[in-house]
C-alpha cells in the first residue's frame, strides 16, 4: 500500500479534515478513514459494505466492469485451462504455482489427510436422514476442532498450514458422506490412487456392490468447477470467515461459519435455485411465459442465474463453464434431455434478446454450474456442498493471511442507531 494523496472532508463548521488516499497494486484507490471518528466524531454509513474495503489482501483481484478475475495475479482463464485444482490450491495458499516436485509433494500431503477420525464418522448418525447436506457439513466441520488439539495455535504458521491442509483434504470426504447418509447408502472411504476430483466422484457414486470409474471428461469438468469457485475476493462467506477469525476462533469454527453463510440462496445456493427455476419452467414451450414475467416491472418474478452483483460485463467464470457445459452434454449424449434443451434455449434468448443485453443480464457461473453438475449426476441438494468444498481453500488462504497480518484487529462494525431515545422505566 502507498499513500497517493489526501481527501478533504469539509463539514462547514470547522477546519477541514484530511484523510489519506491509499493505492493498491490494482483497482480503485481507497480513502483511509481509520482516524475519521477520532478527528470528527463521525462514522461512515455503508450498508452491505458496497463501498468499503474491510482489509487489504494479496490473494484475489476482481474488476467487475472488465470481467477480470485474478488469483495471485494469474487470469482465471489461464488457470482453468492449464492447471488442476491442486495446483490452484497450492497457488492460493503459497502465492506461487508449484513446480513438479512441489506439486507431487502437495498431492501426497493432501491425500494423507483425506480420512476422517472414526469417532467423527459416527457424528453423522446424530442427524436426521433427510437433513440437508449443508446442515450436516456445518456441524461436522465445526466438530473437527474437537479432534486436532495438537495443532490449534493460530499464532503458529505451521499449525495454520496443518489446519488448512486438513480442511482442504477432508471437505470432499465430509460432503460425500453427508450425501451417502442422506440417501441411506454406506459411506465410501477415500481412494488415494485417484486425483482430488476423481476421488470425490468415487466417494459420491461408488457402492460396495459396484465401483464407480470416473470418466476423464466428467472429472475434468468437476475440477474446473472447483477452480472457478476456489476464491472470489471479499464476498459474504469469505467476510464471515475473516470476521469469525478476527476474534481468534479456531480455523474449523471459522470455516463452519463460512459454510453457514454460503448456504444462503443469494450466495452459494444460487446454482441450486437455477435448477429449481428450470424445473419450474418445465418445458421449452413455457419459456416465453417466464421471459414475459421477468420483463414485467409489476411482477416480482426474476430469472435465476442471469447477471451478477460484481460483474457488470460477462462473468469470466461463466464463459469457461459454458464451454465445459457443452463438452459434458456432448460426452454424455444429453443434448436432447428436456431440461438441458430448456436451459440451452433460455441461454440463447438471454444472449440475443435486447432486454437482457442492454441490462447486461448474461448467464452467470451459477447458471452453467447447475447444468453441469446435474449432467454429472450430482443431485441439486449437493450443489452448495460442492461450492463449499471448492471455496474452502479460498477461505483458509484468506483466514491465514489475516491472522499473519500483525495489524489485524477484531472486527467491530458500527451502526446508525434509529431506535427510541433514552427514557425512564415508569
Amino acid at each position: 500500500m502507498t499513500q497517493k494523496g489526501t481527501a478533504i472532508l469539509d463539514m462547514g463548521d470547522g477546519a477541514p479534515i484530511e484523510l489519506p488516499v491509499i493505492s493498491g497494486t490494482m483497482g480503485p484507490d481507497v480513502i483511509d478513514i481509520r482516524k475519521l471518528h477520532a478527528k470528527s466524531g463521525l462514522f461512515t454509513y455503508d450498508p452491505g459494505f458496497l463501498s468499503t474495503a474491510s482489509n487489504s489482501s494479496e490473494i484475489t483481484f476482481i474488476d467487475g466492469d472488465k470481467g477480470i478475475l485474478l488469483y495471485r495475479g494469474y487470469p482465471i482463464e489461464q488457470l482453468a485451462t492449464h492447471c488442476d485444482f491442486m495446483q490452484v490450491c497450492y497457488l492460493l495458499m503459497n502465492g506461487e504455482l508449484p513446480d513438479n516436485k512441489q506439486k507431487n509433494e502437495f498431492d501426497i500431503t493432501i491425500k494423507s489427510h483425506t480420512m476422517l477420525h472414526e469417532q467423527l464418522v459416527r457424528f453423522f448418525t446424530g442427524f436426521r436422514r433427510d437433513a440437508h447436506p449443508m446442515a450436516v457439513m456445518v456441524g461436522v466441520v465445526g466438530a473437527l476442532s474437537a479432534f486436532y488439539h495438537e495443532a490449534m495455535d493460530i499464532s503458529d504458521a505451521s499449525h495454520r498450514e496443518q489446519s488448512a491442509l486438513r480442511l482442504i483434504a477432508k471437505l470432499p470426504t465430509i460432503a460425500a458422506m453427508a450425501y451417502k447418509y442422506n440417501i441411506g447408502q454406506p459411506f465410501i472411504y477415500p481412494c488415494n490412487d485417484l486425483s482430488f476430483s476423481e476421488n470425490f466422484l468415487h466417494m459420491m457414486f461408488s457402492t460396495p456392490a459396484e465401483l464407480y470409474k470416473p470418466n476423464p471428461v466428467i472429472a475434468r469438468a468437476l475440477d474446473r468447477i472447483l477452480i472457478l469457485h476456489a476464491d472470489h475476493e471479499q464476498n459474504a462467506s469469505t467476510s464471515t470467515v475473516r470476521l469469525a477469525g478476527s476474534s481468534g476462533a479456531n480455523p474449523f469454527a471459522c470455516i463452519s461459519a463460512g459454510i453457514a453463510c454460503l448456504w444462503g440462496p443469494a450466495h452459494g445456493g444460487a446454482n441450486e435455485a437455477c435448477l429449481n427455476m428450470l424445473e419450474e419452467i418445465g418445458d421449452v414451450s413455457r419459456i416465453d411465459e417466464y421471459i414475459k414475467r421477468a420483463k414485467n416491472k409489476d411482477d416480482n418474478y426474476r430469472l435465476m442465474g442471469f447477471g451478477h452483483r460484481v460483474y457488470k460485463n460477462f462473468d469470466p467464470r461463466a464463459m469457461l463453464l459454458r464451454e465445459t457445459c457443452h463438452e459434458v452434454l456432448n460426452e454424455l449424449g444429453l443434448q436432447n434431455d428436456p431440461l438441458f434443451k430448456l436451459a440451452l434455449q433460455l441461454e440463447k434468448i438471454a444472449l440475443e434478446d435486447e432486454y437482457f443485453i442492454s441490462r447486461k443480464l448474461y448467464p452467470n457461473v451459477d447458471f452453467y454450474s447447475g447444468i453441469v453438475q446435474r449432467a454429472l449426476g450430482i443431485p441439486t441438494i449437493m450443489f452448495t456442498a460442492i461450492f463449499a468444498m471448492a471455496r474452502t481453500v479460498g477461505w483458509v488462504a484468506q483466514w491465514s493471511e489475516m491472522i499473519s497480518d500483525p495489524t489485524y484487529k477484531i472486527g467491530r462494525p458500527r451502526q446508525l442507531y434509529t431506535g427510541t431515545t433514552m427514557r425512564d422505566v415508569p
